[in-house]
């Protein structure tokens, strides 16, 4: 498979969705879907990582997965802590810098504290950067920025009229990293199920049927595909891109 794209995106977020579904089509438990699920994403994480993609954002638990039968988010925060304990040295070798967004004050001690020594283990790590969205809700990253400008304000270190897109931007858990680019979903369904909200203002979105237990370097290929041919005008025309590239040194 040829791994020259005419443009990868600088920041590819993935919403990984249908561990569950994908499992109990087969007969089997929830649990198993989420233990292939885990596997899917380190195969992918390499694979991006290879493919020299900047940054990476795993969708990987939502603030409303903590609905779920305990059984199932209990198993899943060990896992987490699991993987995060068997990967961290695999991410050194690799170069891959670690980072998490989200609520991570909700998360169970030994997840968050497992957490925040890979974070911090991985602080001088140079190559690509994998963010984990854990605990982590769009409305909530955006109403927690919302909060901390409002508190700026109440205490005359911010005036209002000086509040600006940008401003607004920068209180965002995820400001340290470029907005997504590409977003794939897999599992065929058509929405952001409260994932940057805010950020995928221009995102492309590239929807796979397959569930995330069935993504392969096949499907990851053709979303980078597909994404390298779209042309991304952000309100402009198509002349106006064409006129800027043309006049580009």
């Amino acid at each position: 498979m040829d791994d020259i794209f005419l443009e990868l995106p600088r920041h590819l977020a993935i919403i990984m969705d249908g561990n569950g579904r994908w499992a109990k089509s087969r007969g089997r438990n929830r649990l198993y879907g989420h233990i292939r699920g885990a596997q899917v994403a380190k195969q992918t994480i390499e694979n991006c990582a290879r493919l020299g993609i900047k940054n990476l954002t795993l969708f990987a638990f939502s603030t409303e997965n903590w609905f779920r039968p305990s059984e199932e988010v209990s198993f899943l925060m060990g896992l987490m802590a699991r993987k995060l304990k068997i990967e961290a040295p695999s991410l050194i070798k690799n170069n891959i810098r670690f980072h998490c967004i989200g609520n991570l004050r909700n998360l169970p001690s030994a997840v968050r504290e497992k957490a925040l020594e890979t974070i911090k283990l991985t602080a001088h790590c140079t190559g690509m950067n994998l963010t984990c969205a854990l605990s982590y809700g769009g409305r909530q990253e955006i109403t927690a920025a919302a909060r901390l400008i409002a508190e700026e304000v109440a205490k005359g270190s911010l005036k209002p009229e000086n509040i600006d897109e940008a401003l607004f931007a920068g209180a965002l858990d995820s400001s340290f990293m470029p907005d997504p680019d590409l977003i794939i979903r897999t599992s065929g369904e058509h929405r952001l199920s409260n994932f940057f909200l805010w950020q995928a203002a221009y995102s492309e979105i590239h929807i796979v049927d397959k569930s995330w237990p069935e993504f392969s370097k096949v499907e990851l290929y053709q979303a980078l595909e597909t994404f390298s041919k779209r042309e991304r005008r952000f309100g402009k025309t198509s002349e106006q891109i064409k006129n800027s590239t043309l006049r580009s040194p």
